[in-house]
């Protein structure tokens, strides 16, 4: 009976070796992993405080030697010295960043809804085009889209970043392929109670998609925090952080100093919407389901 017990136990130590060897695999994998995708905002902040002298020294250190914020001094100075202020620049981003994500949630949610949940002629077309949309960069359809800009006369406005960027295909797609989840059953017992498509859609449907509406506010809020207007907005008055950022990056080896701590203060934002918006995801996912 003892030799029985013992051969169980072996087995149980040895079972529980292997637990804890690949346990410590995956943790080890995972800090890797995490070690990598800190680098690039490390290397940021190290580099928006190192001195001019120190940016250029090679081979490149991972450490600032004497560490200062004079970039950052720099940059609100030499932001303010033009013919609007730093906070005129903050604004213009934030209001376009805000005007671009509320729109696009709304309309990718609408049109999504439409797209999963209603039949009709030409849809299982539509579906296609917006999944071969996915596969072209913005630039491919630029000039087409500054032809039209133009005729509207909205160059050099704000607007010029604002409507091009309300149509996300990505948007749409994930936001139809999250919706295609909701039971048809729960569709047709709104209908058969009266409710229209838009009281369905807003208080029945997408009450239930807050994982994938907040992964779609992270990804609109990062692309239209960095929409490029340097060749849409010639104003000072309507320029971006962007803009100015890029703007300083080409002002030479002197401004150099400036340029990162300009890249430090623009990754804040997305940063704090990614963390907000993170934490509302997880909980959503934790504590909602539908099922059939």
């Amino acid at each position: 009976m003892s030799k029985v017990n013992t051969a169980r136990l072996k087995a149980s130590n040895r079972q529980a070796g292997r637990k804890t060897g690949g346990t410590i695999a995956v943790f080890l994998f995972l800090l890797l992993t995490g070690i990598f995708m800190v680098m690039p905002i490390y290397l940021t902040l190290v580099m928006s405080i190192k001195p001019v002298e120190e940016l250029f020294v090679f081979p490149p250190k991972l450490y600032a030697v004497r560490p200062t914020l004079d970039n950052f001094r720099d940059m609100f100075d030499s932001l303010n010295s033009s013919r609007v202020p730093f906070s005129r620049y903050v604004f213009n981003s934030l209001s376009v960043t805000v005007t671009v994500t509320v729109l696009q949630c709304i309309f990718s949610s609408m049109a999504a809804f439409v797209l999963a949940k209603c039949r009709f002629p030409g849809s299982k077309m539509i579906n296609g085009i917006i999944v071969a949309a996915l596969l072209y960069q913005s630039n491919v359809i630029y000039i087409m889209q500054y032809i039209v800009m133009a005729k509207l006369g909205i160059i050099d406005k704000p607007l010029a970043l604002i409507l091009p960027s309300i149509a996300s295909p990505m948007g749409v797609f994930l936001m139809r392929q999250a919706i295609s989840q909701i039971p048809d059953s729960m569709i047709e017992a709104a209908k058969v109670d009266g409710a229209g498509l838009m009281r369905i859609c807003w208080q029945i449907v997408m009450p239930n998609q807050k994982p994938a509406l907040m992964t779609l506010i992270i990804f609109a809020f990062q692309a239209a925090w960095n929409i490029p207007a340097g060749s849409l907005i010639f104003q000072e008055q309507y320029k971006t952080l962007p803009t100015v950022a890029e703007q300083a990056a080409a002002s030479g080896i002197a401004k150099a100093g400036v340029a990162m701590a300009t890249a430090v203060f623009m990754l804040v934002p997305p940063i704090v919407v990614f963390m907000l918006a993170q934490r509302q995801v997880i909980e959503t996912m934790a504590h909602s389901g539908i099922k059939e």
